[in-house]
């Protein structure tokens, strides 16, 4: 061997030794160092130096967060399938170094995290949709996922992990079960519609009533109040009628005229009003000098009271 290619030897082992005394660390991304199999260190993000040979990169920890889809099936209290699609957020609890050595060493690999992983979320579900019934499940979305959360926080803790949101996006039963729930909540609209119905008609009868018992109301007062002027009228008519004969008769009194033409006048016009006014009704006058007699004296007793009412 020349000495040309042995110091080129020596120059690339060198090199191969320089190259390998460092270490790139991406963002997001921990470097766990072994010595002989033993753990030794953590690589923060960035340009690291190890030694050669001795110190070897283990595994590269991310700790970004990370997702992964479940579908899986559970069975109510009352022994009905309910089928589950969730999604599971996760990520690494920090990045403290007893935090890093329990995310290198508590699993062999991913695949075996990833298993534990969702085994332990579907039994925590299940034991908790165990003791529901199928109709009590939609609804309680919310507590399903609380009641996880506070299940395996403590566990992934111990793994190194934190879970960081759980969703639920879908929750289904069997055909059978799902066609028997759309009818109820048919039936039960179909009720709220009829009970909504219902109180629409009452509410509108019952104001029609009200509108009608006012206008009843309104009516009466009206024909309370017509009546009243009516009969006012009617006094008034008289009292006037009243007058009128005391006066005329007085005055053909003064003039030694008979009164008992004032008693013929009126009989001359109604019987003119009758005859103008009549709609073929027969009407029977006693037209005697008794009777115009009697209803003279009537009429001036009328007089007579009105007289003395006038005095007092």
């Amino acid at each position: 061997m020349t000495p040309q290619i042995g110091f080129f030897i020596v120059v690339f082992i060198l090199l191969v030794i320089v190259l390998s005394s460092f270490v790139s660390v991406k963002q997001g991304t921990i470097v766990v160092i072994t010595v002989f199999g033993k753990y030794r260190r953590i690589l923060t993000p960035g340009l690291n130096f190890k030694i050669p040979f001795i110190e070897n990169i283990y595994s590269k920890i991310s700790i970004q967060n990370r997702s992964v889809e479940l579908e899986f099936q559970a069975v109510t209290f009352d022994q009905a399938n309910v089928y589950f699609k969730a999604m599971l957020l996760y990520s690494v609890l920090d990045q403290q170094e007893e935090t890093i050595k329990n995310v290198a060493f508590k699993f062999v690999d991913d695949r075996n995290l990833m298993q534990a992983l969702i085994r332990t979320v579907e039994g925590s579900i299940r034991a908790f949709v165990a003791t529901k019934r199928q109709s009590e499940v939609l609804i309680l979305r919310r507590d399903i996922v609380e009641h996880v959360k506070e299940q395996l926080d403590v566990i992934l803790e111990g793994w190194g992990y934190h879970l960081q949101d759980l969703q639920l996006n879908d929750i289904t039963f069997d055909d059978v079960i799902m066609k028997s729930m759309s009818q109820v909540v048919a039936s039960n609209n179909l009720k709220a519609a009829a009970e909504n119905e219902g109180q629409a008609l009452l509410i509108t009868k019952t104001k029609a009533a009200e509108a009608e018992g006012n206008a009843i109301k309104i009516s009466a007062e009206a024909e309370r109040q017509a009546s009243q002027l009516r009969g006012q009228g009617v006094a008034l008519f008289r009292e006037e009628v009243a007058k009128g004969m005391s006066v005329a008769a007085k005055e053909m009194k003064d003039a030694n005229m008979d009164t008992s033409v004032i008693l013929f006048t009126m009989w001359t016009e109604s019987i003119k009003h009758f005859a103008e006014n009549s709609q073929g009704n027969v009407i029977f006058l006693d037209g005697s000098t008794d009777a115009m007699q009697q209803t003279m004296k009537e009429m001036m007793a009328l007089n007579q009271i009105h007289a003395t009412q006038v005095k007092k």
